[in-house]
């Protein structure tokens, strides 16, 4: 913004910009939390990728809510113990849905 609380064109551009990169990364790695969900469950999920890929992206969100409010969001490295939290939250959400999903499947 400018001063007098007037905003240029090119602050709003690179604003666009990022939201739609981070829904993208969102989305990216919303599945590949949600495959490492899947992955550390004993047995066979069937359940759709669209919804691993949703599950992932709650879980992401999720674990890196709780990772902030635990205070090791920001390290200087990966952020293992926030990957770890995503994971978590994305197998607890495999494991509840797959049994719905599984059984409205077979109707």
């Amino acid at each position: 913004m400018r001063a007098g609380g007037q905003s240029n064109a090119n602050d709003m551009k690179g604003r666009d910009t990022v939201e739609i990169t981070g829904i993208f990364t969102a989305i990216i790695i919303g599945l590949v939390i949600g495959v490492l969900g899947r992955l550390v469950l004993p047995g066979r999920q069937s359940i759709a990728l669209w919804l691993t890929m949703l599950i992932g992206v709650v879980a992401a969100l999720l674990g890196t809510f709780v990772a902030g409010a635990f205070n090791v969001a920001d390290t200087g490295g990966v952020d293992w113990l926030e990957l770890l939290f995503q994971i978590g939250f994305a197998a607890l959400g495999v494991a509840l849905v797959a049994p719905i999903a599984s059984r409205s499947s077979v109707d």
